[in-house]
Parts: C-alpha cells; structure tokens; sequence
C-alpha cells in the first residue's frame, strides 16, 4: 500500500471534511487517536459526528452524546430502536448537507453500516474502523460490508484475510492496546505499585465487564481459588473491578462466597488497572473477550473459562462458526491458552489447568510467543488507520478530477 505523504497547510487541496461516528468510549478513544494523526496530515481539516470526551478535545463538533449510541443486548435495542433509527436519519442528513469528503464508522456495525451505506451511496467515501466478528457469526454481514465501506480497517491479520477472501478492500492497522502496552514489562514494578508481595504466588481473576459475567463467573472463580490455596496456602489473588459498580457487586460476592476467612484476606481488590493487575500475575483466569488479548500483550499464561445462560448457549453453538473463542488462539490459528467453556468450565478442570501454570513454570513457552504476537499487532494503529484514511480520500479526489488513482 502506497502512503499519501500528508497534506501541508498550504496544499492546494480543499480542507478536508470528516464525518465520524463512535459507538462506545471505547470507539471514542480510538477516534481520539485518528482524529490526531488526520489533523497532522490535513491541518485545516473538519470533523462532525458522534463522539466521546476524547474525539470532542481533538476537534470533533458532536452532534450527539456517544451514549445514545451505547446500547447492548437485544432488549435493551429494541427499547431504544425509535430513537436509533431517528438518530441514524439525522445524521444521514447532516453529513450529506455538510458535504462531507469521507465518512469513518467506528465499531457499533448495527449502526454504522447503514449509514455508511447510505452515505455511500450519495458519493461519500466510507470506512468501518473495528471489524464486527462476521467471521465467527453472521457471516451474511460480509455482503452488505461490501456494499457500505470503501476500506475495512483491521485490528488483527486474520480479519483483513477473511475480507480479502470476500472481496472488501481491507488495511489491517495493528492493535493500539498493543502500542499502548510495553514489550518488556516489569512484573516487580507491577507489584510495588500494587502494594503486593513479590515473592508469593500471584493469580489474576478477570471474571468480565458485565453483570451477567461477574453474577456467573465470579463464585466459580472464588472456590478456585480457596481450592488451589488448600495445596499452596501462599497464592494470592487480585482482582481488577471493571467500575465502581463492578466492584460492589465483587464485595457482595465475596462476602456471600463459602470460602475461609484467609482466603478472603488473601484477595486484593482494585479499581480498573487490569492490565497492571495482570502484568503483576504469574497466571490470569478470565472470562474470554478482550481481557484475553490484554493477557497476551501482558505476556502471561491464561485459562479461558466462559458460561452462559443454558438458552443462549443452545443458540450460540448453532450460529457461532468458529473454533475458537479466545483472541489468542484465534491469532495463532491453534490451541495456545484452554478454552474451557459451559460444563468445561467446572472448579475442577480450571483448577487442574491453572495448577501446572502457577507452580510448575508450565507456562513459560508461552511468554516468549505472547511477545512475538504482541510485537506483530504493535503497527501504530492510529497512524496506519490515518494513513489508510488518507488514501481512500486522495483515491476519490483524483477520480474526481480525472486522474489516475
């Protein structure tokens, strides 16, 4: 791929408008990244859209709050549908009376690709930044992708492979959390700054992000604990609460949990720091999503342990088409960390898979192999995502006036 140099202030060129719409902080904080690298390339430029506090101190005019567009599970979208499709309509209208150049979906596909296919089709170019997992569900999605997005920016490589095969013009861009983590990390210094002993046996316990997770996953992951104290009575715990909800709703756990009083005192409970918690562990036990990926660029062994409700899991082995469900192993195209999902996830199997990685230094092959697939996802994912933007853009400037691409 051949990278336009950026645009200088004096360039000939028209400023350039950008109508960009995140989903969720998360999205904001990626858009935050894109919007300052766009503005290094093309200084006069404009930016309209949706987003967070990070997009609006880079320079975005939000029209309106990203929370509007923050909504999951399917309950809770069909309540908020009349406002959502309203939204879509207008932005539909503000980006297209804006005139704007090009138009960057940011993750929320549900959302993004109609519009993006809409815009598309009155002659404004698109990008989706964040792919949706159409490889692993739904995989129909691809041909409606193919109809809203001029480009696909990737964070994995085996995304940008699954959209080349479907014929969607793709740039994988790496990972930012992988740029933002370091290569070589320091577990004592994790520890110092976590007030935790550096010579005790350490486990990080990651039980999700959600209500649901931590209500499902947390009691299992405490009788691990008290079980593997019962042979090592020096292992101790942290625990990185998502948010302050998240934290109350461990305290109550803990305290409802049959464990014994010096298992409870073993327990440190943090607010956010996952990945020092994690860099601080000698082993992670989480409940799959993105936390599996911070692991591996945390460069620690893992067991991958996942239940759902009896009914959704029924439906989710009946459209899910994947192997795997744990980004490590979908990176690597094999079993590199268990994944030990529903009935696998019992006390007893997460406890026999654990044990040999805390204690027996079973784990160590994985940390130089979680250093060279975090060294391949560390791309500068704002500046590649930037200059892939660029390029669509210049691409239509020059159809415009006539000129090979």
């Amino acid at each position: 791929m051949t990278t336009p140099a950026p645009a200088s202030s004096s360039s000939a060129s028209p400023a350039l408008k950008v109508f960009v719409v995140a989903g969720e902080l998360s999205g904001d904080v990626l858009g935050a990244g894109l919007i300052r690298e766009l503005k290094a390339r093309y200084p006069q430029a404009e930016f309209r859209g949706v987003g967070g506090p990070g997009m609006i101190a880079q320079g975005l005019e939000s029209l309106a709050p990203i929370e509007q567009l923050s909504v999951m599970g399917l309950v809770e979208v069909l309540k908020h549908l009349p406002s959502l499709l309203a939204l879509r309509k207008r932005l539909k209208q503000e980006a297209t009376e804006w005139r704007a150049d090009v138009m960057i979906g940011i993750d929320a596909p549900d959302f993004n690709t109609d519009l993006e296919l809409a815009l598309r089709n009155r002659g404004i170019k698109t990008l989706h930044y964040v792919s949706p997992s159409v490889w692993a569900w739904r995989q129909g999605r691809v041909k409606k992708i193919r109809r809203a997005v001029d480009r696909m920016l990737t964070f994995l490589p085996f995304e940008a492979d699954f959209y080349r095969q479907h014929q969607v013009p793709v740039s994988f861009v790496g990972h930012p959390l992988a740029d933002d983590l370091p290569l070589d990390d320091d577990q004592t210094a994790a520890r110092r700054d976590l007030g935790i002993d550096p010579h005790i046996p350490l486990l990080a316990l990651l039980p999700g992000s959600r209500h649901n997770e931590v209500k499902l996953m947390l009691p299992v992951y405490l009788e691990v604990l008290r079980q593997l104290r019962g042979h090592h009575f020096e292992l101790e715990a942290v625990i990185p609460a998502a948010s302050k909800t998240r934290r109350d709703e461990i305290e109550a756990l803990i305290e409802q949990a049959n464990i014994d009083p010096g298992t409870r005192q073993a327990i440190h409970l943090i607010d956010g720091q996952a990945s020092a918690a994690m860099t601080a562990s000698d082993a992670v036990l989480l409940t799959s999503g993105t936390s599996a990926l911070e692991a591996l660029l945390c460069h620690r062994p893992m067991v991958v342990a996942y239940r759902m409700a009896a009914t959704t899991f029924w439906i989710a082995q009946r459209v899910v088409h994947t192997e795997w469900i744990s980004l490590p192993n979908l990176l690597a195209q094999r079993t590199l960390v268990p994944e030990l999902i529903q009935h696998d996830a019992s006390v007893e199997r997460i406890v026999s898979e654990l044990a040999p990685l805390l204690f027996e230094g079973a784990g160590a092959p994985l940390v130089a192999r979680f250093k060279e697939m975090h060294q391949a996802l560390a791309q500068d994912a704002s500046v590649r995502a930037a200059a892939a933007v660029a390029e669509v853009v210049e691409a239509g400037r020059a159809a415009e006036n006539g000129e090979p691409s």
